[in-house]
């Protein structure tokens, strides 16, 4: 198998230090807005916590029946810093080995890590805006509160944000990169091939 470019071996390296500021920098972000709170509430997710205005929030969505949210609700707190200190370690290792191979895995594994921390929010939102308490306070037949995956969406009153945080937005710059220093292999590849 053929090797990268020195290029893309430093690439490589960078991106696997990249991903040590998760164990650092909140991932992602909810936020809402309402007229009662103008100045906004926040709350951020992180490898394995949360944190911001997470008791404010349970306040308030226990009127109409979500969830109290809390660490219990992500399981994958207890594993995500051993994931991500498997895949950083791997990425240093195929930086070290230099082939093209370990280039492609390492991108397999940051594609897969963001696609299922996707479906995990999604579905997590999903689950906390659709099973309410049938006892809250305030029911509004047919209503469902999922927050958004990624954007903003209303909810009643309340305009609501979810998207990366700073951690997030790092990740989402790893791939981008290691994407980049796919394609420039592959590209490599195919002219190798046509020479030989």
């Amino acid at each position: 198998m053929k090797n990268v470019s020195s290029v893309n071996r430093i690439l490589i390296a960078v991106c696997s230090l990249l991903m040590i500021s998760a164990y650092f920098t909140p991932l992602w972000q909810i936020s809402l807005w309402a007229p009662q709170y103008p100045e906004g509430l926040n709350m951020k997710i992180w490898i394995d916590r949360l944190s911001g205005d997470v008791d404010i929030i349970n306040g308030v969505n226990h009127y109409i029946g979500m969830k109290h949210i809390g660490v219990e609700m992500f399981p994958e707190f207890t594993y995500l810093i051993y994931v991500f200190g498997f895949i950083i370690g791997f990425g240093i290792l195929a930086a070290i080995i230099g082939k093209r191979w370990s280039l492609y895995t390492f991108f397999s594994m940051i594609a897969i890590l963001g696609l299922g921390v996707l479906v995990d929010m999604y579905l997590w939102g999903y689950d906390y805006g659709h099973n309410l308490d049938p006892t809250a306070a305030i029911k509004v037949p047919g209503m469902a509160y999922q927050p958004p995956l990624i954007g903003y969406k209303e909810l009643l009153n309340f305009l609501a944000y979810s998207g990366p945080d700073t951690g997030g937005w790092i990740l989402a710059l790893v791939g981008t990169v290691l994407l980049y220093a796919v394609i420039t292999e592959v590209m490599k590849s195919k002219k190798e091939k046509v020479l030989a």
